[in-house]
């Protein structure tokens, strides 16, 4: 009896040791021969965030950098060909930015630069560059109205909606950057539903409206332009209707079905484009919103004989600033109406940490889901050559040693398994663990591919 435990532990002990050792030289092996011998560091893609906003950047600028479809659709194409796996492209009126993975921030920029009329020189000076968890961040920030330049408008969503559709379309779209959008989505429908950030009537729109109201006496019987009949333009039109009463708002767009579809629903008045300069002339207001790369207005096409409120809520802008030297008038752009503040936003104000609490939970779903995902196939590829090696030494232990314990080496084994690869996991799971560095370490370390 005493024998034969004394054989059973002689067993426990040499095979740990052995199975141990193997661990011990295969991590040792990786480490002379790759960091010693070769210093070999390899590449590695990051999720960045590049772009820039009416944060730092002016209408001017903004309208530098301005993406237009056919340019998004361009930028893409281009990613695509220089091998960039996955972004999707927003440009809007307050921003133009990026959400992708790259080797270097630089692949990026270049990318809104070489699309645009923007130079990297003017992108250095006004634009950002966030990296993994900061770009995470403010892809919420931005899709849930927080970022907004009137906080609260929920608009954006839908443009990053879109540019996802976009480059999903073309095969830029990977899972983590779908999960992500997704993620985003979801935080901003739950905060939408959930709080009162976007409560009451504020937006650039809205904003102009109020400012005709206040400083034009006797809106009701004005004469009010409205050139372009986008978004913008659709809104404010929508608002001066309500809001003015007003029976003598003339529609004016390059595409003139689109001015009668919406003139139509409002009972207004449709001229074609070319009359534009005619209607300017018999104009109290204009507000001019169209899409434009360059200027439509100057003051070459006015000859006006009273005074002329223009208000230009187009980015680019689309009214030369040279209209000023013309007596009489007075132009607003919209980043001016945009700073216009009133109780509204000072009410969604109270709302923003009941809003960034829904980002945070929604979002540390999305984390725990692409950690997970990262590395899980790793962990079971890991185990698996760990178990490999196992049945390698039990088969070795039993042929070269008596009454060998299989069973109790068995038992032993597994829990050596476990341990190591618990052990990389809550390594992998750590908040500050490189986790595409440390999975491509671990598959070189043990020479394993994960599925």
């Amino acid at each position: 009896m005493f024998r034969n435990k004394k054989t059973c532990s002689d067993t426990k002990s040499t095979f740990s040791v052995t199975f141990v050792n193997t661990i011990m030289i295969i991590l040792l092996h990786f480490y002379e021969s790759e960091f010693m011998e070769n210093n070999n560091v390899p590449k590695h893609l990051y999720f960045y965030s590049v772009g820039l906003s009416y944060k730092k950047a002016d209408a001017e600028v903004r309208g530098q950098f301005s993406l237009d479809a056919i340019a998004k659709t361009r930028l893409l194409e281009q990613a695509k060909n220089e091998g960039i796996e996955s972004l999707i492209v927003t440009s809007t009126c307050n921003r133009t930015e990026i959400y992708g993975f790259a080797e270097h921030p630089f692949q990026l920029i270049k990318l809104i630069c070489d699309n645009s009329n923007g130079s990297v020189d003017a992108f250095q000076k006004v634009g950002f560059v966030y990296k993994n968890q900061e770009a995470i961040n403010h892809m919420f920030r931005v899709g849930t109205g927080l970022d907004s330049q009137i906080l609260g408008d929920f608009e954006i969503i839908s443009q990053i909606k879109t540019s996802f559709t976009h480059s999903k379309s073309l095969g830029l779209a990977n899972a983590f950057l779908e999960r992500l959008v997704n993620a985003v989505i979801q935080a901003s429908k739950k905060i939408k539903n959930e709080t009162e950030i976007s409560s009451g009537a504020t937006s650039v729109s809205f904003a102009s409206v109020q400012y005709i109201l206040k400083n034009v006496e006797d809106i009701g019987n004005k004469n009010i332009l409205l050139f372009g009949t986008g978004k913008i333009g659709r809104n404010t039109c929508e608002n001066l209707v309500k809001h003015t009463k007003n029976e003598h708002i003339t529609l004016i767009n390059r595409t003139k079905d689109k001015a009668e579809k919406l003139a139509g629903k409002l009972n207004l008045i449709v001229k074609d484009y070319s009359e534009l300069h005619l209607e300017l002339q018999k104009a109290d207001v204009v507000v001019v919103a169209t899409g434009a790369q360059n200027p439509t207005v100057d003051k070459a096409i006015l000859n006006l004989k009273k005074p002329l409120l223009i208000l230009d809520l187009s980015i680019p802008k689309n009214v030369n600033e040279n209209v000023e030297e013309l007596e009489g008038v007075t132009l607003i752009h919209m980043d001016y109406l945009s700073q216009l503040t009133d109780e509204t936003l000072e009410n969604r104000k109270l709302h923003i940490p009941a809003a960034e609490a829904i980002i945070e939970e929604v979002k540390e779903e999305f984390i725990t889901w692409t950690k997970g995902r990262k590395f899980a196939p790793t962990i079971n590829a890991l185990k698996e050559k760990l178990n490999a090696i196992k049945n390698s030494e039990l088969d070795f232990q039993s042929r070269k040693i008596a009454d060998f314990n299989e069973e109790q080496a068995e038992i032993i084994s597994n829990r050596i398994i476990q341990k190591i690869t618990t052990h990389f996991a809550n390594h992998l799971k750590d908040d500050d663990t490189m986790v595409d560095e440390s999975i491509e370490w671990i598959e070189k370390v043990f020479k394993i591919k994960a599925s």
